[in-house]
């Protein structure tokens, strides 16, 4: 008799609480083939120096570089690490939207973790940008084993407040990165898109291998509204208005179609890989879709 699989809601699994449990109980049972390294071959060559964050090695600690600037670094390697992944988290008002399901932003932060804890798995290092116009908080990457504890911490002190500025926290993270690296824009996107479009631009530009993981509540694509009901701004909360769904439906889904399409325009035009994930969507099927559709494409491009 074999055993069920773990449960996959997203909704049930935001209630056991504790982010790393949940991130362990998404990954559980999958059967995922190995990504496909950007990289060939193995080797012990020194790629770049990178901040000391606590557990790191002492070993690896380049002391002529803190007797330069008195800042501890550590030097980093070919061997340690198959590639180098990136989260850029959008932690912006629009993603604390809760209609039946779980919010936005428990999504996103679930789904982060899970694809954090699979790539640790593989020796690959992780990093964590997230960020609104409140602020750009950011965990430097590393494939350490308390690096999955580390992400963990910060995952669970943001909370989704403020306006979007998804573009700032991009353009931030790639100006700093001296090679190109694997960067999951993890965000409802909601946000004007030319800033955005020309900060993915400069990213492609630079070589970055980018996938935007698009988080949606059902709601925002059905408008199931029937009744007089009072919208508010959640990156703006003294913006309200109290409206008739029934009329307001069809001009609401033209605008809300229209911006899904110039975003998902910009994303072919920068060759970003773009998946739309609905917050009642299980992570596993999720996951194992983005990453099927990631070896075909990195297939191709080997040919």
């Amino acid at each position: 008799m074999t055993a069920s699989p773990a449960p996959d809601d997203p909704t049930v699994l935001a209630r056991s609480g504790r982010l790393d449990v949940v991130a362990r109980t998404i990954v559980e049972g999958l059967r995922l083939g190995q990504h496909r390294s950007p990289r060939k071959g193995v080797s012990v060559d020194f790629v770049e120096h990178r901040p000391y964050v606590p557990g790191d090695e002492i070993r690896h600690i380049d002391w002529r570089a803190w007797g330069k600037t008195g800042r501890y670094y550590v030097k980093q390697f070919e061997e340690e690490t198959n590639l180098v992944a990136w989260f850029v988290l959008d932690t912006s008002g629009s993603m604390a939207y809760r209609g039946k399901t779980l919010s936005k932003f428990d999504y996103a932060r679930q789904l982060t973790a899970a694809l954090a804890y699979l790539l640790l798995a593989q020796r690959d290092a992780v990093g964590l940008i997230a960020g609104s116009s409140n602020q750009i908080d950011r965990l430097p990457a590393a494939s350490s084993q308390s690096q999955f504890e580390r992400m963990i911490e910060r995952l669970n002190t943001f909370r989704a407040a403020g306006e979007s500025d998804l573009a700032r926290a991009l353009t931030d993270l790639t100006s700093s990165l001296t090679r190109p690296r694997l960067i999951f824009l993890v965000t409802d996107a909601l946000e004007p898109i030319p800033p955005f479009a020309e900060a993915l631009k400069q990213a492609a530009a630079a070589g970055h291998d980018l996938n935007l993981l698009r988080i949606v509540a059902p709601e925002e694509v059905d408008f199931p509204f029937q009744k007089g009901t009072e919208f508010r701004d959640l990156e703006q909360a003294s913006h309200r208005v109290q409206v008739d769904p029934y009329r307001l439906s069809g001009l609401y889904r033209a605008n809300y179609q229209r911006h899904a399409a110039e975003l998902l325009a910009a994303c072919r035009s920068y060759g970003v890989e773009e998946l739309t994930l609905h917050t009642d969507r299980g992570y596993r099927e999720a996951i194992s879709e983005f990453l099927e559709t990631r070896q075909r494409r990195l297939g191709l491009r080997g040919r």
